[in-house]
């Protein structure tokens, strides 16, 4: 149930008589320009996420302090009792 070559040469065929040789290569011209340019825009990317960024450790103050997770408020509950 595909479609057979002999009916992707007529379906080319009125595409060429409807726009003409000229304007199908400039669409053509003006796609592959626009791959090219979307290909090049996902590596800058691709290179930007792949620098690995510094930090500023001079930039802020350490803060000092202890984790307290529940387990440890119930296990301080239980000793208080």
């Amino acid at each position: 149930m595909g479609i057979s070559i002999w009916q992707l040469v007529i379906i080319l065929v009125i595409v060429l008589l409807l726009f003409g040789a000229k304007r199908l290569r400039n669409v053509g011209g003006d796609l592959g320009s626009a791959i090219k340019g979307f290909k090049s825009a996902m590596s800058e990317e691709e290179k930007k996420t792949d620098e690995p960024t510094q930090l500023n450790q001079d930039a802020g103050d350490v803060i000092e302090g202890e984790v307290a997770s529940k387990a440890k408020e119930k296990e301080k509950e239980k000793d208080k009792t």
